[in-house]
């Protein structure tokens, strides 16, 4: 790799030597380490993509290290390299206040839980609000195993060597600290689906380090300590169909702001419903996809607002995010060579047997089953060109089934 008098690396030698560059490894990481200015680097990652070309579609290898590393490197650039591969939507359609008090609590030092009913995109959510606060996130699903190691870090069995040895793990919480300091960039860390866990357990000592941000909260091998750091920021999501926030250990909800996530606006649900449609199944379908968004807007009301007609109230509170995987299902079973290429009406009432029913009737009581299945009757004879039978039987078998329980109690 050439160099110019004052052994910097100008955009002249890069565009000279790009052929080189796109397969030595070392020469990037070098010309992004020697570079006269951030053109070299808008060159050599904006436009060539040679972080894509050595490090892969995604993942933090040596070059996207070395751009985060420069001195040179905007935030927009940091972020680029980032946030390669990623690919949460731009549009922001929740609400506007959730998206203010979110961005609030994170400037003024709140870690940040998002909770609401399933299928309000929580999660998707969470993954704008840490790209637009931050440069970079990293994802993490809470599981029932987990512990105060999966956050904070703790002890680990090392088998690399000749006999079985030890060493310190980091948390979810102290990688991204340890990444914001080497980078010096706002960082965001996602913990997902929190009520999966044991709460109180598994955040215990990040209750601590809340309260006392200088403490010092895990030790690596290397001696290097961590606290939490004000360029993390820590997003949580949480599905309230899990439990209610008044089932809510105290003290989550005095160190963690609580942005609730319901109700979409009616045009960004209808234009969340009308791209899936448009992306899965028109022009790859004979369906009707504006008698199928017309469904969609149907069932979404039936379940979340209610019968006007029956004077009957909301069944229970269900996001719109559910129904994408409509969209997809129909589209796949419906396209020449698909499952339903010849049975398209069915497949609709298929797709909501799959997808829809299922996740209503996980966290349903029985007077909720009873309204499911008079639901998905009503929709079966209002909508004759699909075969909606399949979603009424599965709601009616799991109600005939709850009778048998009861009766067998009494």
């Amino acid at each position: 790799m050439g160099n110019s008098s004052d052994d910097t690396y100008t955009l002249e030698e890069a565009k000279e030597e790009i052929d080189i560059l796109r397969r030595v490894e070392d020469d990037v990481v070098g010309a992004i380490e020697n570079a006269a200015s951030e053109d070299v680097l808008l060159y050599l990652i904006e436009d060539q993509e040679l972080d894509k070309a050595h490090d892969g579609k995604r993942g933090l290898g040596k070059v996207r290290q070395a751009v985060l590393e420069s001195r040179l490197a905007s935030d927009r650039l940091k972020r680029l390299v980032s946030l390669r591969g990623d690919d949460t939507p731009e549009d922001v359609l929740v609400p506007e206040d959730v998206i203010r008090n979110a961005k609030v609590a994170l400037e003024a030092g709140k870690p940040v839980v998002l909770y609401g009913p399933t299928g309000t995109g929580k999660t998707t959510f969470a993954k704008q609000l840490a790209r637009e606060t931050g440069i970079g996130y990293s994802l993490h699903t809470a599981t029932p195993s987990w512990t105060p190691s999966d956050i904070i870090g703790g002890i680990s069995p090392d088998y690399t060597g000749e006999s079985l040895s030890y060493r310190t793990k980091l948390g979810c919480v102290s990688e991204g600290v340890q990444r914001a300091r080497r980078f010096d960039v706002k960082y965001g860390v996602i913990l997902d689906e929190i009520t999966r866990a044991d709460i109180s357990k598994i955040f215990g000592p990040l209750y601590t380090a809340i309260e006392n941000p200088h403490q010092t909260i895990f030790e690596t091998d290397e001696g290097e300590t961590i606290e939490l750091d004000e360029r993390v920021n820590i997003i949580c999501t949480m599905n309230m169909s899990d439990r209610t926030v008044n089932e809510l250990d105290n003290a989550i909800t005095r160190r963690f702001a609580m942005i609730e996530l319901d109700e979409y606006e009616e045009d960004k649900r209808r234009q969340l419903f009308r791209d899936w449609l448009d992306t899965h199944v028109s022009g790859q379908t004979d369906i009707d996809d504006d008698e199928l968004l017309r469904l969609f807007e149907r069932d979404y009301e039936g379940i979340n607002h209610g019968n006007e007609s029956t004077a009957q109230g909301a069944i229970m509170r269900f996001g719109p995010m559910h129904y994408r995987d409509v969209a997809v299902f129909v589209g796949v079973a419906c396209r020449e060579g698909g499952e339903y290429e010849y049975d398209q009406a069915d497949s609709v009432g298929q797709a909501f047997r799959t997808y829809i029913v299922p996740r209503l009737l996980n966290s349903a009581a029985f007077p909720q089953v009873e309204r499911i299945a008079e639901h998905y009757r009503a929709l079966n004879d209002e909508f004759e060109e699909f075969d909606l039978a399949p979603a009424a039987e599965l709601a009616e078998r799991e109600l005939e089934q709850e009778r048998r329980q009861m009766g067998s109690y009494e």
